[in-house]
């Protein structure tokens, strides 16, 4: 299967003007600037191929909205290559821009003064999409995002939350293939955000749309994509199946045991030889962080030693591999 979406060596150098602080220097920059290079992009490759959806992760100023950028054709790369369904992004033709959608949570697309029907309507006859379809598609979001009473709001009067349904609502109203989703939950609750992904997982499913998904909520990462990219300081430092991090990176697991009256501490773990270190007490419920060669051992014991109510093994947080692979440099 051919990719959908192939970046080849692709970066990205922004010329940032500097200058020392007072009055003096400012007016000698005037005259004399002075620039640094800055490459927020660092040589990345990968493939998507049509229908997948994929995570791109990352801390704050790693590369990842630039990426993004350079992919719906927003910016030219300093140097690489991009085809996407077939186009070169930043030639911006027409025939691609009808085929992507670019959300971003933190940018607004809709028309300050305008009422978020007018925003939506005027973004139905730039795409094209017509009468039937677009009440169609209208009534469907509506029920989803429940933008009802928002419709004759002007952008202006929007909370986050609400200007971000909103936002959705506009970014798939023409029922792109390609979507570039940039912290597309941002400033929803959490019951919207569940709505919200499953809407993305089934629209997914219904239309065979590739997805790229950046986000700061790990949850909206792991409920919906099964492969995952990792940019720091703009390298992409790894491109693989998301269940796999886990293995490579974290030596431990997650126990989680419930017992009859509070009873277990550090060194009482200590005196049964229980290899198992107490990460968290909240009554007589207990965490331990157990290496997993451990774990059968250490299960086996808690279990013989101590009238358990409850009891679970799993993997660490995936935040808390991500923050290893960033402040560790855990995959090298």
């Amino acid at each position: 299967m051919s990719a959908h979406i192939k970046a080849q060596g692709l970066s990205k150098t922004y010329r940032v003007p500097v200058r020392e602080a007072g009055l003096r220097s400012a007016v000698k920059s005037l005259f004399r600037p002075r620039f640094d290079e800055v490459q927020a992009v660092k040589n990345v490759s990968f493939q998507v191929e049509r229908g997948e959806m994929v995570g791109f992760i990352g801390p704050n100023g790693a590369g990842k909205t630039t990426t993004l950028k350079m992919l719906s054709g927003l910016l030219y790369p300093s140097s690489g290559s991009v085809d996407a369904a077939g186009h070169i992004p930043w030639k911006r033709k027409p025939h691609y821009l009808q085929k992507i959608s670019m959300l971003m949570g933190n940018r607004s697309q809709l028309q300050w003064n305008n009422t978020v029907y007018d925003t939506l309507y005027i973004f139905k006859e730039i795409y094209g999409v017509s009468e039937s379809e677009f009440k169609q598609h209208l009534s469907e979001l509506c029920d989803l995002l429940d933008l009802g009473k928002l419709l004759t709001k002007r952008s202006r009067n929007l909370s986050l939350g609400e200007r971000s349904k909103c936002e959705f609502a506009l970014a798939l109203l023409h029922k792109p293939e390609i979507l570039y989703l940039d912290e597309p939950t941002l400033g929803m609750d959490v019951t919207m955000q569940l709505r919200l992904r499953e809407y993305i997982r089934e629209y997914n499913r219904r239309f065979g749309a590739t997805v790229i998904l950046t986000s700061h909520y790990m949850s909206d990462v792991t409920s919906l994509c099964e492969r995952v990219l990792l940019i720091n300081q703009g390298k992409l430092v790894y491109d693989g199946r998301l269940a796999t991090l886990t293995e490579r990176i974290t030596p431990y697991k997650i126990v989680k045991l419930t017992l009859d009256r509070e009873e277990l501490t550090q060194e009482e773990l200590r005196t049964q030889r229980i290899k198992a270190e107490l990460t968290e007490i909240q009554g007589n419920e207990y965490t331990l962080r157990v290496h997993k060669q451990d774990t059968v051992t250490a299960g086996a014991l808690l279990m013989s030693l101590y009238n358990v109510l409850d009891f679970s093994i799993t993997d660490p947080p995936m935040e808390a591999v991500i923050d290893k692979i960033y402040t560790e440099g855990g995959l090298g």
